[in-house]
């Protein structure tokens, strides 16, 4: 028997409730890795794995169940070993699981065991978990499955696979991320190479962690692990960043793309399976395999063999060599998953293109440049050769009978700016910087202002309440100057809209349509309530409200070299609110983590930040973090969680944004928390603030005297 062993990884850009199309998917997959002798899919692949409450839909077993009959019944799909993703009732239970087949037959059912209930997953209000290590039960077939199978039950449960020259096991995504996860009590009984589908998002920094954790999974133990994600946006706020990839012994040896827009990518690796047993040869590790009290896995045995004797002898084909692995800076990790996603929303929707409101300051910069990013992008693909995006821009550049060949020429058909000024409130600079941008990056730009909409609104007040209200520097109230401020933020999103439905008609685009209107706020703005409820911050998508200020500024400087864009960075002279704010952009991003994150209350956050944010402590030449008092931290807490608690109610409308960090405050499925609190400052935990300040402060008292 031979001992060289190929095997895929597949990222599949699927896309909720898609059953044709995922299907199409996952057999270009498995012809693509036909080469291969194992071949395995991203979670729930068949339905996509963003259904969410459709996963409690019995139409959505059935359309599984058909998909997978087209799948067992195409002959060019035989002599390979499949992992397919898709869920499954089981005596009247939601399952999460994994179909392992070949040559047209199911060998096992594997049911997920351990779910994601954290941050934007929710799978226990959809599945349960399978709670039977090692134990099987047979599932009975439907009707249509048993006449392909020829029996009217197979394997269902937490098993293995058994072939002549190895044995395989499968575990799901967040199994993995468990503190003892299947892979260790499979590799101790025997198992030499492990599968696992995956839906896990993108968010900034997040690949590195992913793939440590991948890397360790064999890393002590040994073994073949292939990892598999979907890829692109599915239909929600999430972006799936692929990175599909093939480990041994804890080393990589195939490795898959972070963001890119092909339907499928396969990755291959040939791995020697004498590696595996050679690096399992402590003393230790055999002592525990054998000591082991928790039984073994029932084994499906099979004929198939991974490996053959006749292939070990082609000298062409040897163990694939171990690769570094490859990971983007922040701000390319912005621009690209930004980008990708941007252009999966678009292409989905229906819609003719995109619209930003330009202000001239960073946020809005930031947005056009995901735009232009997405422009790249999508030419580079072109180049390519990639035929579903061609099919795409041709459906969406309709100004011309040619293809756009450039980023610019792109960019101007698919992307409008608008800049709403005020004509004598608005600075010439902004506006200029608004239209330079568009120049430079080719977008079709409209300059106006509503002066005309909000004195028609202003009015409305002087007629019919024989008010005028008066800006506070005419000597009007707060009152007055909130509303008449407010007036003119909330005009510039009604304008924004009109002229997104209205722009492809007036330019005579074929077929007329309707633009998506981006957002631009950014995350620390959202936090801190920063905002006006109807402004332009509401829009359709928004792919950079889970991004902080100094990732953005990040993202324009890197950008402005990249992409070989002039003068991006004169955004950064834009009027700065941290002052309006009374906390920095840093202190916002660092009191989000402490609160979102690492799950602190007020009281916490300033038990945490009195020490790290201390006057006292000694510091290194570079450190950045505020060197303050306990009272003057406790301050900036309190007006951090006062300014958080009264503005909450903006998050339940804020616009879906691209999720890509993991403090962000969207209400909608990610955070979930009330929006109408007690008044803070009247807080039982302000109170406590004050009380622990008044104790550093005697002490510190003590200590001079």
């Amino acid at each position: 028997m031979g001992h060289l062993v190929t095997v895929a990884a597949c990222a599949l850009r699927q896309w909720v409730l898609d059953f044709e199309g995922n299907t199409a998917r996952i057999i270009q997959s498995i012809k693509e890795a036909k080469q291969a002798g194992a071949k395995m899919g991203s979670e729930l692949e068949i339905p996509g794995y963003q259904c969410q409450d459709h996963f409690l839909e019995q139409d959505l077993y059935l359309h599984c169940w058909e998909m997978l009959v087209r799948i067992l019944q195409d002959d060019a799909l035989h002599s390979i070993l499949l992992d397919i993703g898709m869920p499954v009732q089981h005596r009247n239970v939601r399952y999460n699981c994994r179909i392992i087949c070949l040559d047209g037959k199911i060998l096992l059912i594997r049911p997920k065991m351990w779910l994601a209930g954290s941050g934007n997953y929710y799978e226990q209000r959809y599945f349960t978990p399978w709670m039977k290590p090692r134990q099987t039960e047979q599932y009975h077939l439907p009707r249509r499955l048993q006449k392909i199978q020829g029996a009217t039950h197979v394997t269902f449960g937490d098993a293995v696979i058994s072939t002549p020259d190895t044995c395989l096991a499968a575990e799901t995504c967040e199994e993995l991320f468990t503190p003892d996860a299947p892979h260790n009590s499979m590799g101790l009984d025997g198992v030499e190479v492990f599968t696992n589908s995956s839906g896990s998002h993108w968010t900034l920094r997040k690949l590195g962690l992913r793939l440590q954790l991948i890397q360790e999974a064999t890393r002590k133990s040994g073994g073949v692990y292939i990892y598999s994600n979907e890829a692109g946006g599915s239909g929600d706020r999430l972006f799936f960043d692929a990175s599909a990839m093939i480990l041994l012994n804890g080393e990589i040896v195939a490795q898959g793309s972070q963001f890119n827009l092909k339907d499928v990518e396969t990755v291959v690796a040939t791995v020697d399976l004498e590696e595996v047993r050679a690096y399992r040869s402590s003393a230790s590790r055999g002592l525990q395999a054998a000591a082991k009290s928790t039984g073994s896995y029932e084994r499906i045995q099979t004929a198939f063999a991974l490996s053959s004797d006749e292939e070990d002898l082609d000298l062409r084909r040897g163990p694939s060599p171990s690769l570094e692995p490859r990971l983007h800076a922040p701000e390319e990790e912005i621009a690209l998953g930004a980008g990708c996603w941007l252009w999966d929303y678009l292409r989905r929707s229906g819609a003719a293109g995109l619209l930003v409101p330009l202000s001239g300051g960073i946020d809005s910069c930031a947005t056009a440049v995901c735009v232009f990013s997405m422009c790249r992008i999508v030419i580079t693909e072109m180049q390519s050769g990639n035929e579903q995006v061609i099919r795409d821009v041709k459906r969406l550049a309709r100004f011309s009978e040619h293809l756009p060949e450039t980023a610019q020429d792109l960019c101007h058909q698919l992307f409008h700016t608008i800049y709403l000024g005020m004509s004598r409130q608005s600075s010439k600079d902004t506006r200029q910087r608004a239209k330079d941008l568009s120049t430079a990056i080719g977008a079709y730009h409209v300059d106006l202002d509503i002066d005309a909409v909000y004195q028609a609104q202003r009015n409305l007040i002087v007629n019919t309440l024989d008010f005028e209200p008066k800006f506070k520097v005419e000597g009007g109230t707060n009152t007055e100057n909130l509303v008449l401020q407010n007036i003119q933020a909330r005009s510039r999103m009604v304008t924004a809209y009109e002229f997104a439905q209205i722009l492809p008609t007036t330019r005579k685009r074929p077929g007329g349509g309707g633009l998506l209107v981006l957002g631009s706020a950014n995350v620390g703005e959202s936090l801190r309530g920063y905002l006006t409820k109807y402004d332009c911050s509401s829009a359709d998508i928004n792919p950079i409200g889970a991004i902080d200020k100094q990732d953005l500024k990040r993202l324009i400087a890197w950008a402005e070299k990249e992409f070989e864009v002039t003068d991006l960075q004169a955004c950064f002279t834009a009027k700065d609110d941290e002052q309006d704010m009374g906390l920095s952009y840093n202190e916002l991003t660092v009191l989000g983590r402490l609160r979102k994150e690492n799950k602190l209350g007020p009281f916490g956050t300033f038990q945490r930040l009195v020490h790290e944010w201390s006057d006292e402590r000694p510091r290194t030449a570079d450190e950045a973090a505020p060197a303050l008092t306990p009272r003057e931290v406790a301050e900036k807490v309190k007006r951090f969680f006062h300014y958080y608690a009264i503005n909450r109610h903006k998050m339940t409308t804020l616009t879906p944004s691209l999720h890509s960090n993991d403090y962000s405050p969207d209400d909608n499925r990610f955070d979930q928390r009330p929006f109408l609190y007690p008044p803070q400052y009247d807080s039982w935990a302000f109170k406590k603030i004050d009380a622990e300040v008044e104790r550093y402060e005697r002490l510190r008292d003590k200590k001079r005297t």
